[in-house]
This record gives C-alpha cells, structure tokens and sequence, in this order.
C-alpha cells in the first residue's frame, strides 16, 4: 500500500541567539493530519520536515532523514551537502486538535556561509492550464475538466498552505506548452515562459500535464463475486517550473499514485464538486497537490526574489512586487541590467550586468513598490525591465 500521509504545511520562524563557536538556534513548526497515520507517524513526519526547513534556512541542502527512533529524532545522521552541522535537536511543544498534530522544533545548527536572505519574500507564480496527454482515458466518469479542476485546487492549496509563493490561476485556455514540450522545442517554451510572466507579472510560470488516468485491469474486491467490482485508477501527473525573466526551466518532478474508482462506471462525475474530492480517488489526488505544495516550497523558498522595474525617475524606481510579496519599507535590493545575447545557433539567452546601485524601499502598495538609491544618486543606464532582485 502506499504511503498516502499528506504533506505538511510547514511555517518557518527563525530565532537567532549566539552562544559558544557561534552556532544559532533555528525553530520550526510543522502541522499534519493524523486522519491516515498514527499519532507517532504524524509526529515524525512533522518532526522530520521541520528539521528539513530549519537546515535549508540555514542554507543547508539536506536529501534524507536517516535514523528516527519512537518518533523523535535522536541523532543528527542527515546526508547534508554544506559545511555547517546539528549540535542539538529538541521538541518544544506539541498540541493535537480536530485530527491535526502540530509540533515545534528547536534545532542547534552551525551556521552556513551561505544565508537564505530571500525567505521572507514570497514568489509570484503563475498556474496554468493543465494538459490532459490521453483524453479518451477520460471517459469513464466523463471527467475531461480535470485537468482545469487539478490545478484550480493545487492552486487553493498553495494559497493556504504555501509560505513562500504568491499563486495564481490561468485556466480558461489552454497553452502551446504540451505541445512544444513533446517535440523538444526549448526555445519556444522558454518564449512562451517569458511572454506569460510579462503579461502577468509573475516570476515563475507552472506547466503540468496528466499522463495517465487509466485503470488497472485487477479488480480490487475480487474475491467478493456477489458485488459490482471496483477498479484502482491510475493518475500520473508531472510538474515543470520555469523561471519568467529567462525562461529556463528550474525544477519538474513527476507524481503518481492509484487508488479505488468508487463510482459506477456508466456515471457521469463532476470533478469540481465536493463528492469527488470526498472520494478515494479524489482523496488520492489531494494527498499528492499536497506533497506538490511542500515540494514547491522547498524548490523556490531561497531562490532570488526578483522584480522587474515598472518605472524609472531620477533616483527612484517602482517594481512589480509589493506588500503581496512580502516586501516591507526598509527592505534593500540589488539592481541587474538586462544584456541578454543570441549565440551562433539562434538560442537565446538571458544575461544582467550588476549595478553598482543598491535600493532601499520608500513605499509599497500590495502589488508594487517604489525604492530610492541610498546615497541618492542618479540611477544612469537603469532601465524598464531590468531586475530588482532580494538575495
């Protein structure tokens, strides 16, 4: 059976103290659902993911949890590619209410030379359509939306779960993107992947496509003769990250699981409703948008934050993130002008030289900011479009 535990929805507090050789207290909290796991399980996982975060805020790049003992970690064996160590793990507190865990860790962790400056800045990312690759598996239940029902909840939960990302939805139309992607065309993906972040103000464009929602051909009650049987339904679904001011592509992963199609064949099943998502299958689905979300997070929480510049007046500028953003009056940013180049193939890339200037934020509405030069000075060869970005 596999393993069906929803992902945590983790919020990342960080709490400094110094004390001997430096080290520096990072604490996490992490929530989980106990509905499909034991109370010990849920704990864990809680437990391992936030001790997972507090490393990557630390700048640490952890792959794995090795050694887990009654539910609490009891030894620092982590596979961490970065300099820095755990000196200590403790819980702090736990408290269960209406089926959901929620534990706070503390942990002692050398610091890394590297800091993720960006955390507090969420990233703009745009949703779209989802692309169905085999509609005819589609037809038993006649559930051809989907793929628009897919995201249009993966997009909910990132704006309820998701603590490093500012989501939004295109889901009346569909992109080229399935059909660039089939035929290898990077270059007209990376064209569609910066003409949808300019048209939308966003920093990350999301693709997906479903592979397979096909069933499997074991009935699942086959020993009980005297029943209508029931089927496991595949779903298969892959994620591609693209970055917006070059069109690259950051991260893609695939998900799949299968459980029971606990409807009767010949019925027609609206896929936007709560009997659906209520189901097995729509249970299954749910569980892994979940895990997308953690995953998300996980992939763009210390990316660069990064605006483009909406205008330019003597020593001052305005940018397409704001208080949304996370962005608050104070805050510094580092300027890059555009220079981007065409290589002998016809590819084209995306390049910045680094401003000497540095901005600090004067004014910020929810979707914008304006940000003047420290000392004042004139911003010279600072153009529209050139970036903004928060290390």
């Amino acid at each position: 059976m596999r393993n069906m535990t929803k992902k945590l929805a983790l919020m990342i507090s960080l709490t400094l103290t110094t004390f001997a050789c430096n080290a520096q207290w990072y604490e996490a909290q992490g929530h989980a659902s106990i509905d499909r796991s034991t109370v010990e399980i849920a704990r864990t996982k809680a437990m391992e993911n936030a001790l997972k975060k507090a490393l990557l805020v630390a700048g640490a790049s952890v792959s794995s949890i090795q050694q887990v003992v009654n539910g609490l970690l009891t030894q620092d064996q982590l596979s961490i590619r970065a300099s820095g160590s755990v000196n200590s793990i403790e819980l702090i507190d736990e408290i269960h209410s209406n089926n959901m865990i929620s534990v706070t860790i503390r942990a002692d962790i050398f610091p890394q030379e590297k800091k993720c400056f960006a955390l507090d800045f969420k990233k703009s990312i745009l949703l779209t359509k989802s692309h169905l690759k085999y509609r005819e598996q589609a037809n038993i239940g006649n559930i051809y939306q989907l793929d628009s029902a897919t995201i249009r909840l993966l997009n909910k939960k990132l704006q309820s779960q998701s603590n490093y990302s500012a989501s939004k939805a295109l889901l009346k139309s569909s992109t080229q993107f399935s059909r660039l992607n089939a035929s290898f065309n990077e270059e007209k993906i990376k064209q569609l992947s910066i003409s949808l972040a300019d048209t939308t103000d966003s920093q990350y464009i999301l693709f997906s496509e479903i592979n397979d929602i096909s069933f499997e051909q074991q009935r699942s009650n086959s020993w009980k003769v005297w029943e209508q049987g029931t089927y496991p339904r595949n779903f298969d679904f892959t994620l591609y990250l693209y970055s917006g001011v070059n069109g690259e592509l950051i991260w893609q992963e695939n998900y799949q699981n299968t459980d029971i199609w606990d409807f009767n064949k010949r019925k027609s099943i609206d896929v936007n409703s709560t009997i659906f998502w209520q189901s097995k299958y729509g249970n299954m689905i749910s569980s892994l948008l979940d895990r997308m979300v953690s995953d998300i997070d996980e992939n763009i929480m210390c990316e660069p934050s990064e605006g483009k510049i909406l205008q330019v007046k003597g020593n001052q500028i305005m940018i397409n993130l704001g208080r949304h953003h996370g962005v608050k009056v104070g805050d510094e940013f580092t300027l890059l002008h555009s220079n981007n180049f065409t290589n002998t193939q016809g590819k084209t890339y995306a390049g910045y030289n680094v401003s000497p200037f540095k901005v600090k934020v004067t004014k910020v509405t929810k979707q914008s900011a304006t940000a003047a030069t420290i000392d004042n000075s004139l911003l010279g060869n600072i153009q529209i479009n050139d970036l903004a970005v928060r290390y």
